[in-house]
């Protein structure tokens, strides 16, 4: 399927599955992440596993499968001491995800980058190192560095995962605008004090606002909230909705983060996540799948929930 007929699709208000957790499922099936690039680094030995992971999600119904280019940026694998490697381990990693597609029988699933505004992170933490935020223009820089880099290894789409600080939003935006690929666009979220859904943002309490602003105007195919806890998934779609008028998705996570492990810990169980899946797709959400911490049995969830939904139940 290429991305044109996907599009015209989300355009007919069809349901569209997205795949799930890569990062993360390296881990779980036994790879070792890097403790200062997390995820990335981890193409270069394990690219047939990384095929692997995109071909059981392809098997289970996944439509759109997802690079393993999150956390591979310049600005993570240069202070890891992968700055000369940093076109390779991002091919890599997309080739990994077209061979995964090139070899399933009719090769339809479509292929993404992911593309985050991820700087390094604290050790044991899921929280940026304050001491190595980057300047604006090294962020620019670094962005349109792996943009360039997922055009030129042949993704179909980018992915803009994980948006919560405006200003690297921003930047992340621009950069995916200038490849002229279509772009998803992915916040996250996490509640204040007061029980609130707000920027996931750690430094100061910013709402949703503060990222959903970039919306209007911005070309993008597809909007709403990933890397985050299904209970938050409703109310920050419900703010994305304000500021887009495009296809919702929907793309929760389980556990949590420290830096470089994920914690599998109270990770959702697949049939809850169903019925997690059924809600959004009632409240207009069009593109389910899940992201960290979960698997290829909440892919095989999001399936159901669509059928259940397409069934009217």
């Amino acid at each position: 399927m290429s991305y044109e007929k996907l599009k015209g699709r989300l355009d007919d208000g069809s349901v569209v599955i997205l795949d799930g957790a890569t990062g993360t499922e390296l881990q779980r099936r036994g790879v070792d992440m890097d403790p200062a690039a997390w995820c990335g680094v981890a193409t270069l030995e394990n690219d047939r596993l990384l095929s692997e992971i995109h071909r059981d999600y392809i098997a289970v119904g996944a439509e759109v499968i997802t690079a393993n280019t999150f956390a591979s940026s310049r600005l993570m694998l240069s202070p890891a001491g992968y700055g000369d490697q940093v076109e390779e381990i991002n091919r890599r990693a997309v080739e990994a995800a077209l061979s995964a597609r090139d070899a399933t029988p009719g090769g339809k699933a479509v292929v993404a980058g992911s593309l985050s505004h991820m700087i390094p992170i604290a050790e044991g933490t899921d929280k940026s190192d304050l001491r190595t935020i980057p300047s604006d223009a090294a962020l620019s820089d670094a962005f349109h560095e792996l943009a360039g880099i997922l055009k030129a290894s042949g993704v179909e789409l980018i992915i803009l995962e994980m948006m919560y600080h405006p200003v690297r939003a921003k930047l992340a935006l621009e950069a995916a605008q200038d490849t002229g690929l279509p772009i998803w666009f992915g916040l996250s979220a996490r509640r204040n004090d007061q029980g609130e859904a707000i920027s996931f943002y750690h430094v100061d309490d910013l709402p949703l606002s503060a990222v959903t602003r970039l919306l209007p105007g911005a070309g993008l195919d597809a909007a709403g909230c990933m890397h985050s806890g299904a209970d938050l998934i409703a109310a920050a779609q419900a703010e994305t909705r304000k500021a887009f008028d495009g296809a919702l998705m929907a793309y929760p996570d389980g556990g949590y983060f420290e830096m470089p492990d994920w914690r599998f810990v109270d990770v959702i169980d697949p049939g809850r996540m169903e019925d997690f899946f059924l809600d959004w797709l009632k409240q207009g959400t069009q593109i389910i799948g899940a992201c960290c911490g979960l698997t290829v049995e909440h892919i095989q969830a999001a399936v159901r929930a669509r059928d259940r939904f397409l069934d009217g139940l």
